[in-house]
C-alpha cells in the first residue's frame, strides 16, 4: 500500500512510523487513522519488527488534535461512529499490540495526538511539548480513549482539570503527573526512544506481548487482572521462549528468544 500522509522504515527490527501531515501539523483525519490502522496491522504479523516508533514529522508536532473541518457538520449517529470506529481501528489496536509501540512526541499533543500517545505503552517526550485535551473548548468531549486514559496515568483530578479548563500543560508538568515516562532534549528523543527499544529487545517477545495482555487486563471492564495474569503466567511455561530464558540462565549465557 502507497500510504499519503505516513511514513515507515525499518531498521534492527525497529519500525519507526512517521505522522506526515506537516502543513496540518499532522492533526489526524479519516485517511491518516486508516493508513495508521493498515500499517499497525502489517507491521504485527512481521516477525521482524521487535518494537515500534510512533513519531510526527517536523519539530512543532507530534498530532495537534484531530482535523476539525472533517467532523464539523455530522450528525448525532455520526459522531458515535466517528469515535467508535477510531477507537476500534487505531487506539485500542495500538494499546493491545503485543509488540510494543513507544510514542516518541515531539510538539504539540492535542486532543486525538494526546490520546493516541496515551494509547501507545510508553512515552517519551521532547523537551518542547505541549499536551492537552481542548476537546470542550469546541463542544465535545475527547471521543478517542481521552477519558478513559487520562485518568488512568495521572490520576481522576489531575485528568479532570485538564478536560473542563482544556489548558495544555508543558514537559516538566507531563512528567511530574506521570503523563510521560521522560524528557529529553529534541534532538536526543529518536536515539533515547531507540535506546529503550534496544533494552526491550533483548528480551522475550512472547512474554513482553503476554505482560502487556496483562496489564491492559487490570482497566478493561469485566476482566480480573489477576486472573489473565496467572493465565498468561502459565502459558509462558509452554514457550520456546521460556525454554530458552530458562536453559540460558542455567548455563550462564545470554538467551537467543524467537518470539515462540
Amino acid at each position: 500500500m502507497i500510504y499519503e500522509n505516513i511514513l515507515t522504515a525499518t531498521d534492527n527490527n525497529i519500525t519507526t512510523i512517521t505522522i506526515n501531515r506537516p502543513t496540518k501539523l499532522n492533526a489526524l483525519n479519516k485517511k491518516t487513522i486508516d493508513e495508521l490502522h493498515h500499517i499497525f496491522s502489517a507491521v504485527a504479523k512481521d516477525k521482524q519488527t521487535k518494537v515500534i516508533l510512533l513519531t510526527g514529522s517536523g519539530e512543532k508536532a507530534f498530532v495537534a488534535g484531530a482535523d476539525i473541518a472533517e467532523f464539523a457538520n455530522f450528525s448525532v449517529e455520526e459522531g458515535v461512529q466517528l469515535a467508535a470506529s477510531g477507537q476500534e481501528k487505531l487506539f485500542n489496536f495500538i494499546e493491545n499490540s503485543k509488540i510494543p509501540v513507544i510514542a516518541a512526541v515531539n510538539g504539540f499533543a492535542l486532543g486525538g495526538g494526546l490520546e493516541l500517545a496515551m494509547a501507545c505503552h510508553i512515552r517519551v517526550a521532547s523537551d518542547n511539548v505541549r499536551m492537552g485535551l481542548p476537546e470542550v473548548s469546541l463542544g465535545v468531549i475527547p471521543g478517542y480513549g481521552g477519558t478513559q486514559r487520562l485518568p488512568q496515568l495521572v490520576g481522576k483530578g489531575r485528568a479532570m482539570e485538564m478536560i473542563m479548563t482544556a489548558g495544555m500543560i508543558n514537559a516538566e508538568e507531563a512528567h511530574r503527573t506521570g503523563l510521560v515516562n521522560h524528557v529529553v532534549a529534541q534532538a536526543d528523543l529518536i536515539e533515547f526512544c531507540t535506546d529503550i527499544a534496544k533494552k526491550m529487545m533483548k528480551n522475550s517477545p512472547m512474554a513482553i506481548g503476554m505482560a502487556i495482555k496483562a496489564v491492559n487486563a487490570n482497566f478493561t471492564e469485566g476482566e480480573n487482572g489477576f486472573d489473565t495474569e496467572i493465565k498468561s503466567f502459565g502459558k509462558c511455561f509452554g514457550t520456546a521462549d521460556f525454554k530458552e530464558g530458562t536453559t540460558a540462565f542455567l548455563e550462564k549465557r545470554k538467551a537467543v528468544f524467537v518470539g515462540e
